[in-house]
């Protein structure tokens, strides 16, 4: 499970093991209840050391399995269909807000019922158990989240049930488009400044405007303000350019994964999809094994088309 301590694979310990009030803690030793002290002392210490309200992959690995124990019960971890609602709420608002890239699906009924979410970088599949299969970036930003969705106390946003990626002619360019209008005004009045002192300066050249030894400072003036407002313009054009290529680079993504079409990508197993459960599980690590052995294909016949190059 995304929530198991850093190094076991299964979520689940008995209420024996874990430290913490119930019954069998209740009839051990002094000894037990200094241990017990000592795990509420550690337990606080963690909980004022990491923010579990933002809980990331990377905290996750600094933690070791006596902080692990202490601050989560294993008794109190939701499972089942109640967890994968959960994972897929907060995945679904995740994506609609931009912090994970991924299209999010809920398949299979029963004990093939999964959360499987994929991109063009990874894929992740959710677990009744809470365990999760998957690689690339998908699978650190869920394993996290399973960790918290499976904590009682932690609320999950309210989305709705179609949240997630845009339709790639939804994304428009130029999200900052009124911070570019602004410094467009700036960079207009001050190149204006600047035409007006260079103005003054002619005057003085031709008799009409007396500036007496200032000449030199107005001009100095003048030509400062007219660069300052060109590079101004300059930074715009070169922003709006930026956006243009951003927001292109994000559609092409979002067509890569069919987002906003009921459509899914060519490469995924329609039939496993439909199946959920095993099936789909083995048949998403056979299409990402089948990707990692094109890519390094491809590599090699690039090294080799570099190698004779070279020659």
């Amino acid at each position: 499970m995304a929530g198991d301590p850093p190094t076991e694979d299964v979520p689940k310990t008995s209420g024996a093991d874990a430290d913490g009030p119930g019954t069998e803690s209740r009839k051990r030793s002094d000894d037990g209840d200094t241990k017990r002290q000592s795990t509420d002392e550690l337990r606080a210490e963690v909980e004022a050391r990491y923010d579990f309200e933002d809980f990331e992959a990377e905290a996750m690995a600094e933690m070791s399995v006596e902080e692990w124990e202490a601050v989560f019960d294993p008794e109190s971890w939701l499972t089942g269909a109640a967890l994968l609602d959960r994972v897929e709420r907060e995945l679904r608002a995740s994506v609609r807000d931009r912090e994970v890239f991924a299209v999010v699906e809920r398949v299979g009924d029963d004990e093939a019922d999964r959360v499987v979410a994929y991109s063009d970088e990874g894929y992740v599949v959710v677990r009744p158990d809470g365990t999760v299969q998957g690689t690339g970036t998908v699978l650190r930003d869920v394993e996290p989240m399973v960790a918290l969705c499976s904590m009682e106390a932690y609320e999950v946003p309210d989305v709705a049930d179609d949240a997630g990626l845009p339709h790639p002619d939804a994304v428009r360019a130029g999200s900052g488009d009124f911070g570019n209008r602004m410094l467009q005004v700036v960079a207009g009045a001050t190149a204006l400044a600047g035409a007006a002192f260079v103005a003054v300066w002619l005057g003085s050249v031709v008799g009409a405007v007396d500036v007496g030894f200032a000449g030199a400072i107005v001009l100095t003036l003048g030509l400062l303000f007219v660069g300052v407002g060109a590079l101004l313009f300059m930074t715009v054009a070169n922003a709006r350019l930026s956006d243009r290529m951003r927001a292109e680079q994000y559609r092409e993504r979002l067509r890569a994964v069919r987002a906003g079409s009921d459509e899914r990508p060519a490469f995924l197993p329609e039939e496993a999809f439909e199946a959920g459960g095993r099936r789909l599980e083995e048949a998403m690590a056979q299409v990402h094994q089948a990707a990692r052995t094109e890519a390094a294909a491809g590599k090699e016949a690039a090294g080799e088309v570099g190698g004779d190059t070279a020659r």
